[in-house]
């Protein structure tokens, strides 16, 4: 009898797009808004106009796309946004495997986006991290969580396919699979140690018992691995329990992390290694992170820093 075949992934994965800009990029319902309708149009324009599977798609149906929406009246704005929206969703479809390059790059050069991440300072992280009951089985998974995507600086991806085969509790490692499949070891830190353990030899085992196939060190209620929006979840309601601000995200934590090491004087490229950024540009943003909080001091304490008197 012959193997049941694979059943083909969706041919316009909107959904877990979405989900993937909640919990790993940590977008406002605002821009999130503004992708659903952007990714839709380009969904319902190659149902009509360009039927074939994503990654068949050329440059000319690109410049299809284009010319639809020029004469459907938008403004060059308007169409730039369009074709960064779909520049985005490309390049998530390159991190799930689905895609091999993005086209869309080839039809625009966008601004870079220069926007400072949000990053929480150390007192705010400590009120985080100390949020999540100490006393509730959900409480020592959602603090181990938080400790981990802190002491790691990993993405939530990477967090959540966390195995119990990754985690070296001894040495206080763990190997995190990170973008197009690559390996990468970071430091796992004391307290993180100690909440992964605790959660691993006490929770976990329990959390799993009607479903011991998963394989996953995080998991929800049901025992079934936790999702990235799952992990975003935690995240957002350990925030508003610890009173800070709405939009904190697993990623707020990843830039915490870095920002943090650069603080204390850690090397750029050490940093750049433990993100998993494949170039150091990537990882400069943070040093923008930490001047801006220096000229906050400086103009706040310097003597010489106020504005002068105007002359008379």
């Amino acid at each position: 009898m012959p193997a049941a075949s694979r059943p083909s992934p969706p041919s316009d994965p909107l959904g877990p797009f979405l989900h993937y800009l909640m919990a790993e990029c940590g977008v406002s319902p605002h821009t999130l808004a503004a992708y659903r309708s952007d990714i839709s149009r380009f969904i319902r324009w190659r149902k009509q106009s360009a039927p074939r599977p994503l990654a068949d798609l050329e440059i000319a149906d690109l410049t299809g796309y284009v010319e639809y929406l020029t004469n459907e009246g938008l403004a060059p704005t308007s169409v730039g946004r369009h074709l960064a929206s779909l520049s985005t969703f490309f390049r998530f479809l390159i991190f799930d495997g689905m895609l091999t390059e993005n086209r869309a790059k080839l039809l625009i050069a966008p601004a870079v986006w220069d926007r400072l991440p949000t990053v929480l300072g150390p007192t705010a992280v400590d009120r985080l991290l100390a949020a999540p009951s100490s006393e509730t089985r959900l409480g020592r998974r959602d603090r181990a969580a938080l400790e981990t995507l802190y002491a790691t600086g990993c993405r939530a991806s990477e967090v959540v396919g966390l195995r119990p085969s990754d985690i070296d509790l001894k040495d206080g490692i763990a190997r995190c699979i990170g973008k197009g499949d690559k390996e990468r070891i970071v430091p796992l830190g004391v307290r993180a140690r100690e909440a992964l353990e605790d959660f691993i030899t006490r929770d976990r085992p329990t959390m799993i018992a009607r479903r011991p196939e998963t394989a996953e060190v995080f998991v929800s209620r049901s025992g079934r691995p936790l999702s990235r929006i799952g992990l975003w979840q935690i995240v957002k309601n350990h925030a508003l329990a610890a009173g800070l601000h709405a939009d904190v995200s697993p990623h707020t934590l990843r830039h915490s992390f870095a920002t943090h090491l650069l603080a204390g004087g850690a090397d750029l490229r050490a940093v750049q290694e433990m993100l998993g950024h494949a170039s150091i540009a990537t990882t400069q943003i943070y040093t923008r992170v930490e001047l801006s909080r220096l000229r906050k001091v400086h103009s706040q304490f310097h003597p010489r820093s106020a504005p002068t008197e105007p002359k008379a």
